[in-house]
């Protein structure tokens, strides 16, 4: 593929972003960036939070990750069924009852200013990193694809990635994301199936054989033999359910999206269609990745590899798509790429800039011009803030994206999970200037005996599940500085 030709597709994709941005941020204001005037259709905040939730990371890491583990991120994702109960169960009648622009409100309303501020600063820091592990991964197709060749250093690839986001984002937020994801969404599962459908095509595949073909492949396998190994079923199982709970449920990125809704009602229906669609997209993620690999070795090409031998799972979509595949096909990966990454980034520096301008600056206080100046300050300052860790990223990465995001997503959430579950589970107050050294020491903890699994606990591995294992240890340091209380009625009517 010519830089040319993929700088072409790149513009034109983005000139219909703009169009959309265009038309429907007229007459924005903070109200509609923060929440779109809670007027929302529940189909249309389901069917854009599936761009937002998979990102860049599923559309490569996933496929390249089967040879290595298998299925075995099937099991994380069953999981993901068990923790959207309990957001729409639990955590949203919560929201919507406190009418909550920013959801970490409620910690002020449960605990006091120190638990509020702390559990958003948590939320800044998570998403920063965890959308800068995406855009990362963007950047480098786009690197690989166009820039490389033409003599463009990396910082300035990320530069642009990330200012074109800010163009189209920085007036509309909210209102102009559930279109722009609409449409993301869109061209992502467009451009997966269609890939799927040409590769078959390429091994001369119907479309039995091709089911049967994953179906008999080792890379399929699911593993339920050893609990110790960090790709055992039910541990992989348990972290989902819990990544789901933090990382939608606790997150404002993804409870934006569902307070924008018209009602508790509609934002339950959302998640469940939502649910159900997520499930069968990862399968079709998890499918495509089989079909590369079969592709590569009926093709005899050669795939990328480490330092240490093993096969680098997060190359080998993009390499195969650019270099191996037809015009096509190779098109059709940059615009699903940059359709799952952008629907994922937009709608995370949009929930940053909505957290830092409500928990940190108290926007409302300010007449609408002065909010609306804030609030652009802030957005263009977080767009900042995500290119210098990307580029922190880029001289550290040496693992797969998904399994980096995921580990950072336990040391980073967990004191999230941590607090929100003691505020609806227990009745107790908190000393509440204690609330951030306790949110800090438990992330160390976690690291150490991460770090020293093997030896301490007979060959343990720790996986995903680290995340529990964080926010464990956060419940017990926020019940040592607890105190017995009067029963708190937000507590009370969540549980």
């Amino acid at each position: 593929m010519s830089p040319t030709l993929v700088l072409s597709l790149v513009a034109g994709y983005f000139a219909v972003l703009i169009i959309i941005a265009i038309l429907t941020s007229r007459g924005a204001t903070s109200e509609s960036f923060f929440v779109a005037n809670r007027n929302a259709p529940w189909y249309m905040v389901a069917f854009a939070m599936i761009g937002t939730s998979l990102s860049g990371v599923t559309f490569i890491s996933v496929p390249g990750m089967v040879e290595s583990q298998g299925w075995s991120y099937m099991a994380v994702v069953f999981g993901y069924l068990v923790g959207y109960v309990v957001i729409g169960t639990v955590l949203m009648p919560l929201y919507y009852r406190l009418r909550l622009v920013s959801i970490y409100t409620y910690l002020e309303q449960r605990f006091g200013y120190w638990s509020y501020k702390t559990g958003a600063l948590f939320f800044l820091i998570s998403r920063a990193v965890g959308s800068a592990f995406r855009l990362y991964l963007v950047a480098g197709v786009l690197q690989l694809a166009v820039f490389e060749e033409m003599g463009v250093p990396f910082y300035v690839t990320v530069i642009v990635s990330i200012m074109l986001i800010y163009l189209y984002t920085f007036r509309g937020g909210l209102k102009t994301i559930l279109w722009t994801d609409t449409f993301q969404t869109m061209a992502m599962l467009l451009c997966v199936g269609v890939s799927i459908y040409l590769i078959s095509s390429e091994l001369n595949l119907s479309f039995a054989q091709m089911v049967e073909t994953v179906k008999s492949s080792d890379m399929s396998r699911i593993y339920f033999s050893d609990f110790r190994d960090d790709k055992f079923f039910w541990k992989q199982f348990a972290s989902g359910a819990f990544i789901t709970i933090v990382m939608t449920g606790l997150d404002q990125d993804l409870m934006q999206k569902n307070l924008s809704c018209r009602s508790l009602q509609d934002a339950q229906k959302n998640m469940f269609w939502f649910s159900i669609v997520i499930v069968f997209v990862n399968m079709l993620f998890l499918t495509l990745g089989v079909l590369l690999y079969q592709f590569a070795a009926a093709k005899g090409i050669a795939l990328p590899v480490s330092a240490t031998g093993k096969i680098m799972g997060d190359n080998v979509f993009p390499l195969l798509a650019t270099s191996h595949f037809t015009l096509f096909a190779g098109i059709i990966f940059i615009l699903g790429i940059i359709a799952v990454t952008y629907a994922s980034a937009d709608s995370a520096l949009t929930a940053l800039t909505t957290s830092f301008c409500v928990d940190f600056l108290d926007i409302k206080q300010y007449d609408e011009k002065q909010q609306t100046r804030l609030r652009q300050l802030t957005h263009l300052g977080f767009s900042a803030v995500l290119i210098v860790i990307i580029l922190i990223f880029k001289l550290i990465n040496d693992q797969s994206l998904i399994t980096a995001v995921f580990k950072a997503a336990g040391y980073t959430y967990g004191p999230l999970l941590g607090l929100f579950s003691f505020g609806i589970l227990t009745s107790r107050g908190l000393r509440d200037r204690a609330v951030l050294p306790v949110c800090i020491a438990a992330p160390i903890f976690t690291y150490i005996l991460n770090a020293n699994s093997v030896e301490w606990l007979n060959g343990y591995k720790f996986g995903f599940e680290i995340l529990l294992v964080n926010g464990a240890l956060v419940f017990l340091g926020l019940w040592a500085i607890s105190r017995p209380r009067d029963v708190n009625p937000i507590a009370q009517a969540a549980v």
